[in-house]
């Protein structure tokens, strides 16, 4: 959609506000599951069921990530929740609380260009590493996704670039 219309459409536009309107309705309906059933499983909900109740999660807003992260990573301990997907909300998170991620998950865009980066990351050379523990495939790969290629050495002078520009 963005291709065909463009970044700033009124096409564009409409499309997010529909995103975020039901957004905010799954977001009420799995607050009350997992306010009163907690975390189910795949046994419980299914796959389908249970991935749902993390992207509702990852995609909504700070306070609530911070309120089911502590939910997620014992739901994960008990096999009710993926490895993978709480690295992701783990990302989340560490980012929108100032830090690096973990993982590598996150993808930002630079506003002038609309080029896609790799969000800034503790360790970067050991990125793989810590993939492989949660089911995560290769940095490279990943980010094939958005055309773009894995340069340690990039990665570090813009991670540096973005941590400098937050101290202005």
């Amino acid at each position: 959609m963005e291709e065909k219309y463009g970044r700033e459409s009124a096409e564009m536009k409409e499309h997010w506000k529909l995103i975020n309107e039901t957004d905010s309705i799954n977001l009420i309906k799995i607050k009350k599951i997992l306010d009163e059933r907690g975390w189910l499983g795949q046994k419980v909900i299914g796959n389908q069921g249970n991935s749902t109740l993390f992207l509702v999660i990852q995609h909504s807003d700070l306070e609530t990530q911070l309120k089911y992260l502590p939910m997620m990573r014992e739901a994960v301990k008990i096999g009710n929740a993926s490895a993978s997907s709480l690295a992701l909300l783990e990302d989340r998170v560490a980012l929108r609380q100032g830090k690096r991620q973990i993982y590598g998950s996150q993808i930002g865009r630079d506003q002038e260009t609309g080029e896609y980066y790799v969000s800034p990351l503790i360790e970067p050379e050991k990125v793989n590493e810590r993939r492989a523990e949660v089911g995560l495939g290769t940095i490279e790969d990943y980010i094939k996704n958005w055309n773009m290629t894995w340069d340690l050495e990039k990665h570090k002078q813009r991670t540096k670039e973005i941590e400098s520009e937050k101290k202005e």
